[in-house]
Parts: structure tokens; sequence; C-alpha cells
């Protein structure tokens, strides 16, 4: 089982608003590589500073997505499939981003883990934060890499049962 595990921060109500990403790369069912990156969004705007902590001055000096995008994509290579919580954001957020620059987005489907917890487990409510909880997955909420690690074991986890 190949697939990538990802998360986007967004700094506001644009979906090519992405202000961080976490991917966790899973080859062979076994965790193979991690990598976050903060993104430069295309406005100044900050809304979402309350939820994950980042502000316009931290990520002022990052890669904006198009220059981010040659090191993500690299990600993506043997992948079969993305996996996410509430993978409808995340689609949302990475196909955004890709026809903001006029880049062209990965074909590859999402898995949702919203989805697949309440199959596995019949964990309801499903929030990240409580799927973590409930499986004993360490979790630091709303830090990209935390969140896409976390989808990452859930999905190890439920395939296993």
């Amino acid at each position: 089982m190949n697939f990538v595990a990802i998360d986007f921060e967004t700094a506001n109500h644009r979906a090519d608003s992405a202000c961080a990403v976490g991917l966790v790369k899973v080859k062979d069912g076994e965790i193979v590589e991690t990598a976050v990156h903060l993104i430069r969004p295309p406005t100044r705007e900050f809304v979402f500073t309350y939820i994950h902590g980042l502000r316009w001055k931290d990520v002022a000096k990052a890669d904006d997505f198009a220059t981010l995008w040659p090191r993500i994509a690299g990600f993506f290579g043997d992948a079969e499939f993305l996996a996410a919580h509430n993978a409808s954001f995340d689609e949302g957020v990475l196909h955004a981003c890709c026809a903001s620059y006029g880049l062209p987005a990965p074909t590859l489907p999402f898995r949702c883990t919203v989805r697949i917890s309440r199959a596995a487990w019949n964990i309801r409510p499903t929030r990240l934060s409580d799927v973590c909880q409930k499986l004993g997955i360490a979790l630091n909420h709303h830090e990209a890499l935390s969140d896409a690690m976390a989808c990452a074991q859930f999905y190890l986890a439920a395939s296993k049962k």
C-alpha cells in the first residue's frame, strides 16, 4: 500500500490561501518520509491565526506555492492515493493552489480518514483530535505535519483491522 497523507493549513477563507502543508509518504505499508513546508499565500490576509498560530510574518519569506510545487509533487510519485482528514477540504486547497498558479493538479484519488474512522471504529464525533484520543495517537493539532502523520496512522491502523 503506497499513499501520501496530506494536510494543509490555510490563512483565510480562500481555498488557495495555503500557508503550510504536511506530507507523510507511506510505501509498502510503512512510513518512509515526511515533509512540512510553510507557504507564502497570495495575500497577507490571515484569518485563521487563532487556529494554527501562523501569521504573515511567519510565511513572508517562504516560497509561494508555485515555487514549492516541484518539491511537493515529487512526494506523489509512487502513491496510489492521497489520504486526508476531511479530504474534501485538502483536495480543494490542493486543486485551488494548483489552479491559481497554472499548475496541473495531481489526478490521484483522495481517501477520507473521517469516513475511515467511522467505518473502522464507529468513532463519533470524528474530529481529528477525537480520533487521535480514541486511538492513542499523539497530536499537535493544526500543525500540518502532526495532522498528516495522524491521518497516515489512522489509515494504516484501519487497514490492519
